[in-house]
């Protein structure tokens, strides 16, 4: 026997009511599914779609789907950085690596002079607010991709969400320099040289993230998945 289309529709349904909410994951394991309850039907011709799909679904263990889903989303994980990787390439050739120059210099000669701290803090507040639109305006955008079809591609999510975890690892570490050096300027040129080169990397990262992938969405998707159309 074969699958039909209303129990390919349940089966999208099933993974659903078992914690899978990306489409992308949805349809890897209805296809696999699928093919295994066919198989299942050609030694065992009468048990019903529910019964075979059960046995079937028996197959992944106790925590069912949730081994593939982590699987998926490591491999993705992976693919997401090594996207931000290959742009950030592109800070450190001609024309964007004056860009990245003139924000290293900036910022050694901010952490190793003597200039108040409030600069320094009013540089991070501009950045924590620059963080914030843009969280907004992906948050809104996401929603709306989502409206067009209902589906939620994995990729899709990481890359406008995950944007906002990256730019908010700068604030935070802020603090941590602060325990380690007593103050963020007038520090040693050692320190100041790592304080410059991490900072520069962060805000390289930052952008990427918020800006650049977003930007990128639709090639980066269609790139990922050969099924994925956006109406």
């Amino acid at each position: 026997m074969k699958i039909t289309e209303t129990q390919i529709e349940e089966l999208y349904k099933f993974t659903r009511e078992h914690f899978v909410y990306h489409y992308d994951v949805q349809t890897e394991l209805v296809d696999h599914l699928a093919n295994d309850i066919e198989q299942i039907w050609v030694a065992q011709p009468k048990l019903t779609f529910r019964e075979a799909r059960d046995i079937s679904f028996k197959k992944f263990g106790v925590f069912g789907f949730m081994d593939v889903v982590e699987k998926r989303q490591n491999a993705l994980s992976k693919k997401y950085w090594k996207t931000i990787l290959q742009f950030a390439k592109d800070w450190f050739q001609l024309p964007k690596i004056i860009g990245t120059i003139g924000v290293f210099v900036c910022l050694f000669q901010l952490f190793t002079s003597n200039v108040s701290e409030f600069i320094f803090i009013g540089i991070i507040l501009c950045y924590i607010l620059f963080v914030i639109v843009k969280m907004v305006q992906l948050k809104s955008t996401f929603k709306k991709r989502k409206k067009v079809d209902g589906k939620t591609w994995m990729l899709e999510e990481l890359i406008f969400k995950q944007g906002v975890g990256n730019a908010a690892i700068l604030p935070l570490y802020t603090f941590q320099v602060f325990i380690h050096t007593g103050g963020i300027t007038n520090v040693s040129l050692i320190w100041g040289l790592l304080l410059a080169l991490f900072y520069t990397a962060i805000f390289i990262i930052g952008f990427i993230s918020l800006v650049i992938l977003p930007q990128k969405a639709e090639e980066l998707l269609k790139e990922t998945y050969p099924e994925y159309t956006m109406v």
